[in-house]
C-alpha cells in the first residue's frame, strides 16, 4: 500500500495483465485526474511494473505521455510525482480555455444536427438542480463533462480536441473542488442551460459569448477563493 504525502493510503489496484503503454496512461491519467493519486503523490516504477506485469522502459514510456500532458513531473533523486497546479500556472489555463472552449462550441453550434443537445439540455434542468440540491455534485459534473465532450466532437476539428484533451486533463481536479465552493455549481447549471438554448437556436456567436462569460465567471471563483482550493 502506498501512501501520500500525509501518511494517507493511496490503493493501487492490480490488473495484472500484460498491456500496452496506452493502456497504462489511460489506467494511470485517470487515477490521477480523479484525484486518486493526489498532487504530490510519488509513481513507483517498481509497483506498476508488478501491476501492469510489463518491463520498466514501458513504464517510463507512459511516465513521458503523462509528463508531456502536464500530469506529472520528473525530479531528480526523487522520480515521477503528480503535478501540482501553481496559481500562476492555473491562471493561464483558464485564459486558454475562454479561448478553446467557446470556439469549440461556436463550431459545434454550427455543424451539429438538429437534436443534438435536447440530452443535455434536459439534464442541466430539473434533473441537474435536485442533484445540486441533494448535494449530489458527481451528477453536474458529469453533465459538464458531458457537455465537453459532446462539443467537442461536434466540432469536428482534430486540433482543437488534441489541445482540449490536453487542458482538461490538466484542470478536472480543479473544476471538481470549483463546485464545492457554495453557489458555484448552481451558477454553472444555469450558465450551462442559457448556453445550450442558444446552441438550440442555432445562434453561434451568442454561444460562444455565454461560454466566454462562463469561463470568466469559473476563473473570479478561482481568484476569490483560491486560497482554499490550491
Amino acid at each position: 500500500m502506498a501512501e501520500t504525502k500525509t501518511g494517507a493510503p493511496v490503493k493501487v489496484r492490480s490488473n495484472a495483465s500484460n498491456v500496452s503503454m496506452e493502456d497504462i496512461v489511460e489506467v494511470l491519467r485517470t487515477r490521477i485526474v480523479n484525484q486518486e493519486l493526489p498532487p504530490g503523490f510519488k509513481l513507483s516504477e517498481a509497483m506498476l511494473t508488478d501491476e501492469f506485469k510489463v518491463s520498466r522502459p514501458r513504464i517510463r514510456e507512459a511516465f513521458g505521455v503523462l509528463e508531456d500532458r502536464g500530469l506529472i513531473e520528473r525530479i531528480p533523486n526523487r522520480g515521477a510525482v503528480v503535478s501540482r497546479l501553481e496559481e500562476k500556472e492555473i491562471l493561464s489555463l483558464f485564459e486558454v480555455r475562454e479561448v478553446l472552449e467557446a470556439l469549440a462550441v461556436r463550431l459545434a453550434t454550427e455543424k451539429a444536427q438538429p437534436g443534438a443537445w435536447d440530452e443535455l439540455s434536459k439534464n442541466f434542468g430539473h434533473p441537474a438542480k435536485h442533484a445540486i440540491e441533494a448535494g449530489n455534485l458527481d451528477f453536474y459534473v458529469e453533465c459538464v463533462n458531458s457537455f465537453r465532450e459532446t462539443a467537442i466532437a461536434a466540432a469536428d476539428n482534430a486540433v482543437l480536441a488534441a489541445q482540449m484533451e490536453s487542458l482538461f486533463d490538466r484542470t478536472r481536479v480543479l473544476i471538481r473542488r470549483l463546485v464545492l465552493v457554495p453557489g458555484r455549481a448552481e451558477a454553472g447549471r444555469q450558465q450551462h442551460q442559457e448556453i445550450l438554448q442558444a446552441m438550440v437556436a442555432g445562434d453561434a456567436e451568442q454561444a460562444e459569448r455565454l461560454k466566454r462569460n462562463n469561463i470568466r465567471s469559473s476563473r473570479e471563483t478561482f481568484i476569490h477563493y483560491r486560497s482554499f482550493l490550491i
